[in-house]
């Protein structure tokens, strides 16, 4: 059952695709309602898989097919039940999935060439699927939605674990840090914004700014393909980088303007609704020395304050830091993975290998003196971190780990509603599958 409950996670990137190298010669596995299983769909998830080095057995076709009948299940209701996904959610997962394929293939050509059709048309192909499963989706919610669980119900669902079934927690660390970022001095500034001024003036006269971009541009992302992002949506950037972008005529440039990254121009190339192709020029002026070791001796003054016990890790970060994503939060650095302040031990590698090999050597409630640090931004820095939490590995309990456990009775509870669902509308659904799948082990009873 768990298993249908994560089924969106993969249906909403991968749904109907098939490698160029594999052609399935299509035919109808089941029917749910009017709506048909193709084997091209079971297919595209079991190459899924093995694309993503799952494991798979003799039974994972089964498996796979027991989401796609849950899935043509729940849209067979949301049609009955008239549900209706809009043109704009629609063209918005669309655009999502085809950013994730052309950043997986890196450019255009190399997509074409694999599928051996454009990107459009490849969308296009899409369309329908995806609104079917938007709609799936948006009558999974209608039953877990309104689902939540009572203290009491969280202490009863720990309380039936089986004690040799009560699952092992891996170590975790809390971290917070404070960033002290070196200091422009204001002609430095001036000079910066009135090099990429006079760039500015060279393309409104007629020069390439692709070529111009590949010379000057300080933005690593896209200097090298002559300033070209391809595809952004609105939000993706910085505001003030949208504001311009989404303002702009094709082949017209921007002003310059001042984002925390430093001064850009732009120009757009095409807008598609939400969505523009534009050339972008980042110039900043480097960091002087003498700025970032004052930055550093500022951070030794921090560090003397701490050791001394004369202000809280918590208290120095909220009046000296300049990371305004932690500074407000005690200086603890937010789990991009699950959105709390604890990282696992293989999370805090995968978010930052710095931050992991200095809080290897410490101990808790200890922290680093100032070291040098890259801001998000690409722009030198130091830190000092501090190791405010660790973790042994330990048998979960609801006084260290309530909220994973809350999670988990959550999910159960969630499966049961939808166990039950299932069972109610398969009375009233007609079911139909292949006789080379009628030999499958489902959780659920599909065949009568």
């Amino acid at each position: 059952m768990k298993r249908i409950k994560l089924i969106f996670a993969a249906f909403l990137l991968f749904s109907g695709i098939i490698t160029a190298q594999e052609k399935v010669i299509d035919k109808i596995v089941a029917v749910v309602g009017t709506n048909p299983i193709l084997k091209s769909e079971l297919e595209a998830q079991y190459q899924q898989m093995l694309a993503q080095q799952e494991p798979v057995d003799e039974h994972t076709r089964c498996k796979l097919l027991e989401d796609l009948l849950f899935q043509k299940l729940l849209l067979a209701q949301a049609q009955k039940d008239s549900l209706e996904v809009t043109e704009a959610q629609v063209e918005q997962e669309l655009d999502r999935r085809m950013r994730y394929y052309l950043g997986q293939f890196g450019s255009e050509e190399k997509f074409h060439d694999f599928y051996g059709k454009s990107s459009e048309d490849y969308k296009a192909e899409l369309k329908d699927n995806v609104r079917d499963l938007l709609l799936a989706q948006q009558m999974q919610g209608k039953i877990t939605n309104d689902i939540s669980v009572t203290p009491s119900e969280i202490r009863a669902y720990y309380n039936s674990i089986p004690k040799d079934s009560i699952p092992l927690i891996s170590a975790e660390v809390e971290v917070g840090q404070i960033v002290k970022k070196p200091g422009i001095k204001p002609e430095a500034k001036k000079e910066s914004k009135e090099f990429i001024e006079r760039l500015r003036q060279r393309v409104l006269k007629g020069e390439s700014f692709a070529t111009l971009a590949a010379l000057y541009s300080k933005d690593p992302g896209s200097a090298s393909r002559g300033g070209l992002y391809p595809r952004v949506r609105r939000g993706e950037f910085v505001p003030e980088w949208d504001a311009w972008a989404f303002r702009l005529k094709p082949g017209e440039v921007s002003e310059v303007f001042e984002t925390v990254y430093g001064y850009f121009i732009i120009q757009l190339v095409e807008r598609r609704g939400e969505e523009v192709e534009a050339r972008s020029l980042l110039y900043f002026a480097d960091i002087d020395p003498t700025d970032l070791l004052a930055a550093k001796l500022a951070l030794d003054t921090v560090y003397t304050k701490l050791s001394a016990d004369t202000v809280t890790f918590a208290e120095a970060a909220a009046r000296y830091s300049d990371d305004d994503e932690t500074k407000h939060n005690g200086g603890l650095i937010v789990n991009p993975f699950n959105g709390s302040t604890l990282f696992a031990m293989d999370e805090i590698g995968q978010y930052d290998q710095n931050v992991a090999f200095a809080i290897d050597k410490i101990k808790i409630g200890e922290f680093t003196k100032p070291t040098p640090y890259m801001t998000p931004e690409g722009k030198q820095a130091y830190r000092i971190l501090y190791l405010k939490k660790r973790t042994e590995p330990h048998i979960a309990n609801l006084t260290d780990d309530y909220q994973k456990i809350q999670g988990a009775a959550l999910n159960k509870k969630q499966e049961e509603a939808i166990q039950a669902w299932i069972k109610k509308k398969l009375a009233d659904n007609f079911v139909r599958i292949a006789d080379d799948y009628k030999s499958c082990t489902f959780n659920n009873k599909w065949i009568n």
